[in-house]
């Protein structure tokens, strides 16, 4: 008999990097439970692409979750703040941008914990990065680290010693361009994903938003071409 595969929990916006985590995660051989938010964001094209992502490649269950971070606000991705555009590298590499959601990966990490506790898992996959990753302080090393101490004091394994939490980042010192081609060598159809602050009606990329600049960087590091349209 086949031994039973670990669970893990995966943080799925359906953009490039959580998509190339949760085909790791998959290809590390964990039974995958894909975990998206509907948090109030500017468009819902991503939920769209997160779907498509979850089906093709065969996770368990995949949860989409309500919340409504409009209700604070604070980031141009959760109010009427324009998005910025055409920012040089050396805007996009200085301080906090206005994309930034305040505390969003300690919420979405608070759901993955919840469910990974109910599901009996101990892994939770997020496709967080500490290269190019706009100066997101919920992006980098020591807030993982942090995180996951928390975790395994906060969860009732954790204080019976029955088992521990841990928070795999495995893009975390990668770039954009090594993201795409440690994707493709595992199967990862970027054509499903998406990545603009700010698309178009029908999806396509602004190509001028912080993601989008990164993201078609990547492609041209990686030598490949983006299947993905933009505006």
């Amino acid at each position: 008999m086949d031994t039973p595969k670990p669970k893990a929990v995966v943080l799925l916006s359906g953009g490039l990097d959580s998509t190339t985590v949760l085909a790791i995660a998959n290809n590390r051989r964990f039974e995958t439970y894909a975990l998206t938010f509907r948090y109030g964001q500017r468009h819902e094209f991503e939920l769209d692409c997160a779907r498509k992502v979850a089906k093709a490649q065969g996770v368990t269950d995949h949860v989409i979750v309500d919340i409504d971070l409009r209700t604070f606000g604070g980031s141009a991705l959760t109010s009427d703040i324009e998005v910025p555009k055409g920012r040089s590298d050396e805007e996009m590499g200085s301080g906090i941008p206005i994309t930034y959601v305040p505390a969003r990966n300690t919420i979405f990490l608070s759901f993955a914990l919840a469910w990974a506790e109910v599901l009996g898992a101990q892994d939770i996959f997020l496709g967080v990065n500490a290269i190019d990753y706009s100066g997101y302080p919920d992006c980098r090393p020591e807030y993982i680290a942090a995180y996951e101490r928390m975790a395994n004091l906060a969860t009732r394994a954790g204080v019976e010693g029955s088992s521990r939490i841990t928070i795999h980042t495995p893009l975390i010192q990668m770039t954009k361009g090594e993201i795409i081609k440690a994707g493709l060598s595992q199967g990862v159809d970027y054509g499903l994903t998406n990545t603009c602050y700010d698309p178009a009606d029908d999806g396509r990329g602004c190509g001028k938003c912080d993601a989008c600049v990164l993201r078609i960087r990547g492609f041209l590091h990686a030598g490949v071409p983006d299947p993905i349209e933009y505006v």
